[in-house]
């Protein structure tokens, strides 16, 4: 078996079924088994894995090649939330931990992720690390093998939620959580209703095949949601993706809550009580940077990514960081998104002041806003050549508005005279270019979103 045919994306490997195949799986681990031996931490690894009909069997196969490689494993005693994988590696001193998911993808896809030990995303060294030891498994003595033994990951998580939100105004809130059949049932709403909130549950059953749609929390996924809310069921609506590190929100008003619209009342709320920077990416709102410009704060741009807003909150200190996909994480929890944290955080922040409120506090304050996104075709292959050859077709005005400036830190994000904005970028984890666009109103978003797919017409 090839090693080549493991190809890593933004923080692991992610494939179709068909090559996602248990000997590769086990080329992976021994990748990871060889980097901890020579490069890692000391201790344990855990290996946690998703609710899909594959995971169980490919985490087993996982923690077969680390014990035969001298570690122990700690394993979770059901499919769990990757982010409480992340929080134990902190908690319980591990070397770090392999989580089998493919996240919101579809359920003929599987992938594993590896998650160092200061439960933060995996930066390039360490990927490169592991990806130069794919090799196949290798086996020690009997005698210098691991163990491998269920632990409880998820109370000491719920400890650490606790402890960094005031869950006292969720008492009697009413909630409608949607687990879209994933790795969240059990555990998000488990702590909300442990939180004194009335928790009404959608799909917290686990069914393989996700009930027929991705567990992608996007708008055309959360309809039944949508719906409770909308129709007075639930004061507040939350969903978590397949492997529950990223959330969306719904509100009474205005049903799916754009996610950069939720970033900008979170930092809002968050600066009630504390203070310091945000980290965003560059597809993320500029609602934030007027946020933290109200509040005489800094904001950190990065590439999109969630291990970059991971690096700059540690270097800034940031009171919080995240990205227009629902990724998010606070200060004092790990540099992790972790949607579980985050469905606590949101249902503490509506008992305060409802959402809606809040966000038209702030669109009034600060201008409206719209976003929006769409997507070109192109092979993974083609995306380096692509991205470069579009530095020579950089237009000086993009419908009738000037570019003012270019910022290259992913892809190229055109700034224009009437603040509106569009970005053009590689997806790190489809076969795809992403256009982005922000502006004042939806026609102008949907203007520059053409132009965006015009310009690609002219690499691609």
């Amino acid at each position: 078996m090839e090693p080549e045919a493991i190809t890593f994306g933004t923080d692991g490997w992610r494939a179709t079924l068909d090559e996602f195949t248990t000997p590769r799986v086990r080329i992976f681990a021994q990748g990871v088994a060889s980097y901890l031996r020579e490069e890692g931490p000391e201790g344990p690894v855990a290996v946690g894995y998703d609710a899909r009909e594959s995971s169980p069997a490919f985490a087993e196969e996982i923690t077969r090649v680390l014990c035969a490689n001298g570690f122990d494993v700690l394993l979770p005693e059901r499919d769990r939330p990757t982010p409480l994988f992340a929080y134990g590696i902190v908690d319980r001193d591990l070397a770090g931990a392999v989580v089998v998911t493919a996240s919101h993808n579809p359920p003929e896809y599987n992938g594993v992720k590896f998650i160092p030990g200061d439960g933060a995303p995996a930066l390039p060294p360490v990927m490169d690390g592991i990806e130069d030891r794919l090799a196949e498994p290798e086996t020690l003595p009997e005698d210098e093998h691991g163990s491998a033994r269920e632990v409880d990951f998820v109370s000491p998580h719920a400890d650490q939620v606790r402890e960094l939100v005031d869950t006292d105004g969720i008492s009697g809130l009413s909630v409608a959580y949607d687990a879209m059949h994933g790795s969240g049932r059990g555990t998000t709403d488990t702590l909300l209703e442990r939180a004194g909130a009335d928790v009404s549950r959608l799909r917290c059953e686990r069914r393989a095949d996700f009930g027929g749609s991705p567990p992608e929390p996007a708008p055309e996924n959360l309809e039944e949601l949508v719906e409770r809310v909308e129709g007075g069921d639930a004061e507040v609506g939350i969903a978590n993706d397949g492997d529950a590190d990223r959330i969306a929100v719904v509100t009474p008003e205005r049903g799916y809550l754009d996610e950069n619209l939720f970033f900008a009342a979170l930092y809002d709320y968050l600066l009630e009580d504390d203070a310091g920077p945000v980290v965003r990416t560059v597809s993320t709102t500029y609602l934030i940077d007027r946020v933290a410009e109200a509040h005489g704060e800094s904001v950190r741009e990065v590439p999109v990514g969630f291990k970059w807003i991971a690096q700059a909150i540690e270097e800034e200190d940031a009171l919080v960081g995240g990205e227009e996909s629902g990724g998010f994480t606070i200060r004092g929890h790990v540099r992790e998104k972790d949607g579980v944290l985050m469905a606590a955080v949101a249902a503490a922040m509506h008992a305060v002041e409802p959402i809606d409120n809040r966000v038209d506090r702030l669109l009034s304050a600060h201008g409206t806003v719209v976003q929006d996104k769409t997507s070109v075709d192109c092979p993974d292959d083609e995306k380096e050549r692509a991205i470069a050859e579009l530095e020579d077709h950089i237009p000086e005005e993009v419908r009738g508005v000037a570019v003012e400036d270019v910022v290259t830190a992913d892809g190229f994000k055109l700034l224009l005279a009437d603040g509106s904005w569009l970005l053009v970028r590689p997806s790190g984890t489809e076969p795809v270019l992403r256009v982005y666009a922000e502006a004042e109103d939806g026609e102008r978003v949907s203007e520059l979103l053409a132009a965006g797919e015009e310009l690609l017409g002219t690499v691609v």
